[in-house]
């Protein structure tokens, strides 16, 4: 099962996270990825961030990235949303 862990981080403090979990293994890797930061940002009432390069490469090698207000269009309430997974 894929599971991917989303929390909202202010102050160093997480303020709100949600666990998405996907069974659904006709999807590739990163359908799932896509999917499940999808349903992290409608279940932490978000808009979808911006993938940028560095975004990529830092999850590609740990399987976890943060994005900060640059990712986003609107103006967040929080320094950053980390997502990461924590189980495949």
């Amino acid at each position: 099962m894929f599971r991917m862990w989303g929390k909202l981080i202010r102050n160093n403090k997480t303020v709100k996270d949600a666990t998405i979990s996907i069974g659904d293994y006709s999807l590739s890797r990163t359908q799932m990825v896509f999917q499940a930061l999808d349903e992290i940002c409608c279940d932490l009432d978000l808009g979808k961030p911006i993938w940028l390069d560095a975004n990529v490469t830092e999850f590609k090698r740990r399987s976890r990235t943060r994005f900060g207000q640059d990712h986003f269009i609107e103006q967040i309430p929080f320094d950053y949303l980390e997502i990461q997974v924590i189980e495949e």
